[in-house]
């Protein structure tokens, strides 16, 4: 089943863990007995971000495999426009199909380190809306997500203008959207509310990362724009110097935000757990899983 079958078909909120490519060979150990722990939870789906490059192939493809083999029924690779030709992106989706993936997860992809501003290669996509119209249209049956961000893109002037873009995201043909991470619920809610005002009606999913560092918080924030609970940072400041005290705040705060967004009705949660597996098992965590898939 592709993704949007799965979260339409299901009756329970959806579980959904995001994985990326490793880049050194203890990060890769760390990565395969990670991914196999990770089975115990069960995931509905799992996707994996795009290796050097953007491309959807190469060390995408390879974990993509990986988490296959490893009994992930659906794996869905992220498709980006950064580096890529239109030829090359097409030789690389053409095979991931040709390996049995049925879903994608398609983005414009962030500037390069040190560069301010996102510069298509030649014959490439500028934007995210482009990627999703190429697909849609060549690949009629493909399932597309596409990311959202509760407090705005970046780059983008307002809040009013962001959702124009998501919308024309979707109106080129995706499937849903998975949030970038917030730490606020009412932010995802408020954030929903402007989507359907705009006329946007497909499933989103929340993105969700458990804190577990000061550190953690201040290297994210480098990637999205998201506001922090003041209560949160305090806490957390406080808590500086004992790590494991540091991490159960940040996990309890993970806890009651999924409670209060599956009792706001939302489809699922998607889980940027940073190949780190033994997140999702903390025992409080992991009981608050299994209650959102009715176990």
């Amino acid at each position: 089943m592709t993704v949007i079958q799965k979260i339409n078909a299901s009756a329970h909120p959806l579980i959904s863990v995001e994985f990326f490519p490793p880049k050194t060979a203890a990060a890769q150990e760390n990565f395969n007995q990670g991914a196999a722990e990770l089975t115990g939870l069960k995931p509905d789906f799992v996707s994996v971000t795009c290796g050097a490059g953007g491309s959807a192939t190469g060390p995408t493809l390879d974990i993509s495999k990986k988490l296959r083999s490893l009994g992930y029924e659906t794996v869905m690779p992220h498709c980006t426009c950064v580096g890529i030709s239109r030829d090359t992106l097409t030789g690389s989706v053409d095979e991931l199909i040709a390996q049995g993936f049925n879903s994608v997860m398609a983005l414009r992809g962030d500037p390069p380190r040190g560069e301010k501003f996102f510069k298509p290669s030649k014959d490439g996509f500028r934007y995210a809306s482009e990627l999703v119209a190429f697909l849609r249209g060549r690949y009629p049956q493909l399932c597309i997500g596409v990311a959202g961000y509760p407090e705005k893109h970046p780059e983008a002037y307002n809040k009013a203008e962001d959702i124009r873009h998501l919308k024309e995201k979707v109106d080129a043909g995706a499937d849903f959207i998975t949030t970038q991470l917030f730490l606020h619920n009412h932010v995802y809610f408020e954030f929903v509310d402007r989507c359907r005002s705009a006329g946007i009606h497909v499933p989103v999913l929340p993105g969700l990362l458990p804190v577990i560092s000061l550190e953690q918080i201040n290297r994210m924030r480098t990637f999205c724009e998201f506001h922090v609970p003041e209560i949160l940072l305090k806490n957390l400041e406080a808590a500086r110097n004992d790590p494991l005290k540091m991490e159960r705040i940040g996990l309890y705060w993970a806890i009651e935000q999924i409670s209060e967004l599956i009792e706001g009705g939302t489809p699922g949660v998607h889980l940027y757990l940073l190949n780190r597996a033994k997140t999702a098992f903390y025992p409080e965590l992991f009981a608050c899983l299994s209650r959102v898939r009715g176990q």
